[in-house]
């Protein structure tokens, strides 16, 4: 990985899939937390599809609800981040659907990476769609 800091304060990073602008400021760039956060949603939702369709449970999309907690008093720290999980598909069986979502994150890198730093807590539904 590749990282530019140009005049403007954009923070570039160049990417096999492409080129990503980083600022604080975000009508110029994603900013940090905002990454951190896709980290992690990409990660474990990633992890939580290739589960279901190992194990064959049918479903049609899965959507992923974020939010997350500061310290201000210790430079705006992330605390706790939460993820809500929302898969969509007919007759899912919802202890069927969380224990796939336990399995994936106890797989997914980046939560694993972050959590005995940042509170995450997960949480999962089942829809009809």
């Amino acid at each position: 990985m590749k990282f530019h800091l140009g005049e403007s304060g954009v923070i570039q990073g160049d990417f096999e899939y492409g080129k990503i602008d980083i600022s604080s400021k975000p009508d110029i760039g994603f900013r940090p937390v905002q990454l951190l956060i896709s980290s992690l949603a990409g990660c474990s939702g990633g992890m939580l599809k290739k589960i279901l369709v190992k194990k064959r449970i049918n479903f049609d999309s899965i959507d992923i609800e974020s939010d997350l907690e500061r310290n201000e008093e210790e430079a705006n720290r992330v605390t706790k981040i939460t993820l809500h999980y929302i898969v969509y598909g007919k007759n899912l069986d919802i202890s069927k659907v969380q224990k796939s979502l336990d399995l994936a994150v106890k797989n997914c890198a980046m939560v694993q990476s972050v959590k005995d730093a940042i509170e995450i807590v997960e949480t999962i539904e089942v829809r009809e769609k």
